[in-house]
């Protein structure tokens, strides 16, 4: 327990294996945009299929790359198009950047398209295309393994943050507006049958423990000091569950975190860990 925020033990990383040389990568047209070079990419693996888009600046090799995945909120940024800037600005540092689209980038996904019955299941899979999103981007050509980092919001921070637990691979993190448990959130949408057997399933999937066997090498975590989805003690066990050095910056807007503090922050916070 971390204050009053109940923590389940986290699941075995074998339980997020998966086989990369089952992964399908289609590479779209290249386009130059504000000096970078942008380029769409789709990853499947069975079933499920993860769209993206790749910007690469003008480094020399090696570099470091980035792996962002946006939040569920306001259209039309609820897709990849949340960190686009943030990845044109780094790319002007020679950063290889991959925005993906994650599962709740679909149209209507939390009401209408998502079920509590496969909410568990789903996400280790989403988990696991946030690795196979990594193959991708660790494979552009360039890119320095030692110094990738991951940026994530909302849903993207939480994925991101058990992510951190079982795959070693991204150096630093910047989560921004995640809370601690899956269920607290997924139940302001559909209900299950039964919501204390739906909350036991998804505790071990859970964020802070996590994040408490991460082996990054630097946090920084973004929070809303006006937040309607997470209260400042759900913030704090967030936070404290990373292992030092960690950071937090507390920023005087809504949940959306669209404020040009915490935009020049986390590139800031990048480029000294990146040594850009």
């Amino acid at each position: 327990m971390i204050g009053a925020v109940v923590v389940a033990a986290a699941l075995s990383a074998n339980v997020f294996a998966y086989d990369a040389r089952a992964s399908r990568v289609t590479y779209g047209s290249v386009q130059h945009r504000l000096g970078s070079v942008v380029q769409s990419v789709t990853i499947a693996a069975g079933s499920r299929v993860v769209s993206g888009e790749l910007v690469r600046g003008a480094g020399n090799a090696p570099h470091p790359a980035v792996l962002f995945v946006h939040w569920l909120g306001d259209p039309p940024t609820t897709n990849h198009t949340e960190f686009e800037r943030d990845a044109f600005v780094v790319a002007k540092k020679g950063v290889t950047s991959l925005l993906v689209d994650a599962t709740w980038s679909k149209s209507g996904w939390f009401d209408k398209v998502r079920k509590p019955s496969t909410d568990y299941a789903d996400s280790i899979a989403q988990v696991i295309d946030l690795r196979r999103a990594l193959d991708v981007l660790l494979a552009q050509p360039g890119v320095d393994a030692t110094r990738v980092a991951y940026v994530g919001h909302d849903f993207g921070s939480m994925y991101g943050a058990v992510l951190a637990g079982v795959d070693n691979r991204p150096q630093w993190y910047v989560l921004m507006a995640g809370t601690t448990t899956f269920s607290e959130w997924f139940l302001l949408g559909t209900q299950p049958g039964d919501v204390p057997a739906y909350v036991a399933q998804m505790a071990p999937l859970d964020p802070l423990p996590y994040l408490a066997r991460s082996h990054a090498r630097g946090y920084y975590f973004q929070f809303s000091a006006h937040d309607h989805y997470i209260t400042p003690a759900h913030e704090l066990a967030f936070f404290s569950a990373a292992p030092l050095p960690r950071a937090m910056a507390l920023y005087d807007i809504d949940h959306s975190l669209a404020t040009p503090a915490a935009f020049s922050d986390r590139l800031a916070w990048l480029e000294e860990k990146l040594s850009l």
